[in-house]
């Protein structure tokens, strides 16, 4: 029977944005290079899946199980049943990054990524939050683009500017959010409340959604403000990094300018 040529599927990697293979990945981790999640083959076992797990565990990379065909259509490399993402950058804890914000005298103003998974959108919602003094953008560990090395090059270089602090969900990360006095501001098509009209000036954490699904019902509900930004023409939305540009200048002249309806 005739082998049949590697393909590159649509999700294909290149082999710079990954790592397959057990002692490769293993090494990976040992060595403190930054890795954004790890994929195992649903069924591997045996010493060094364990080991590649407790290090998973220990240096809080998120592992998700799969068939061997998603692994198959990765790479083809000899994966042994385990692929792990490269990070473009280094995560932080929500925690620290919020009290690092307020020792340096700062009001928190942070974006949260729901389901956006475009890495070039990623990329431009950091360029954009860093332009107009954003502090930090919180993504959860599922759900979201991987931060590899083309959502930094999308970028320009600010996913290293800002921080970022990977949440093993959003929920968790609005309660610490809250208990910290930074409210949640959420984009709304139906919103009474218009953008300009939202107090930006205090600590606060927007909410940016699925441009196809929106903003979680579970998150939406957490939020302390309901907005929607103004549009002339009569058209669907903005893209989902349009927006979160639009908002962020928003803040930014807010707190450079104050107030002005």
């Amino acid at each position: 029977m005739k082998k049949e040529p590697f393909k590159k599927s649509p999700n294909y990697q290149s082999k710079k944005n990954i790592v397959a293979g057990r002692n490769p990945v293993a090494e990976a981790l040992r060595s403190g290079q930054l890795i954004d999640k790890i994929l195992l083959f649903k069924n591997a076992s045996g010493e060094s899946i364990n080991e590649i797990r407790l290090l998973a565990k220990t240096y809080n990379v998120p592992v998700q199980f799969v068939p061997v065909e998603k692994l198959n259509s990765l790479t083809n490399i000899q994966h042994q049943g385990v692929v792990a993402f490269k990070s473009g950058v280094a995560y932080q804890d929500l925690q620290q990054v919020i009290d690092w914000v307020n020792e340096r005298g700062e009001a928190p103003l942070f974006l949260m990524l729901d389901g956006v998974t475009d890495v070039r959108n990623i990329g431009a919602i950091a360029r954009s939050a860093v332009c107009c003094g954003a502090q930090a953008i919180i993504i959860p560990e599922k759900g979201v683009g991987a931060l590899n090395e083309e959502a930094v090059k999308s970028s320009a270089g600010a996913l290293e500017k800002i921080q970022v602090c990977r949440t093993q969900g959003l929920l968790k990360a609005a309660e610490t959010l809250h208990l910290n006095g930074i409210k949640l501001f959420t984009s709304e098509m139906k919103a009474v409340k218009k953008l300009h009209q939202l107090n930006m000036q205090e600590p606060c954490c927007i909410v940016m959604g699925n441009e196809e699904k929106g903003i979680q019902k579970g998150l939406a509900d957490e939020a302390d403000e309901h907005f929607t930004i103004p549009m002339k023409g009569d058209f669907d939305s903005f893209n989902v990094s349009v927006a979160a540009g639009i908002i962020l200048y928003e803040a930014m002249k807010q707190r450079m300018y104050g107030i002005t309806q």
